[in-house]
């Protein structure tokens, strides 16, 4: 499985647990079997990845809401937009990946699952923490 499609598995995932709202490890294991994700390399980095984002959680939302404009807070993020920045900053920040992949696979992301500004937004937010770094 290439990486855009296992990113994309992870992203299906994280949604899914901003959704519910509700995370537990098994839930992982769960997502992986019930989509027949046979490949470990994609199972290990959906593994981490959700792993890794969900032990920061907080520090990458508090990342987010530095660029927000002034009367925008995390909780107008649009799930959908939160759990692409998610997935996108913590591979900034904890990956060796190379940002401009990173910002190109959120921003097709955003393109696919979400609505006419995520693109643009998802983008800004992404160019912002990059400078950052």
């Amino acid at each position: 499985m290439k990486r855009t499609a296992t990113r994309e598995q992870a992203f299906k995932l994280l949604y899914s647990l901003e959704i519910q709202k509700d995370y537990e490890e098994k839930q992982i294991d769960i997502y992986i079997e019930q989509n027949e994700i046979i490949d470990e390399n994609a199972r290990n980095y959906i593994r981490n990845t959700i792993q890794g984002i969900m032990n920061k959680q907080k520090e990458i939302q508090k990342t987010i809401s530095m660029y927000l404009k002034e009367d925008w807070s995390i909780e107008r993020i649009s799930k959908v937009n939160l759990a692409i920045l998610e997935i996108a900053i913590y591979e900034i920040k904890q990956e060796e990946t190379p940002y401009k992949v990173v910002i190109n696979e959120a921003v097709e992301l955003a393109k696919k699952y979400g609505d006419t500004t995520s693109q643009a937004f998802i983008n800004g937010i992404l160019a912002s923490v990059v400078q950052e770094k």
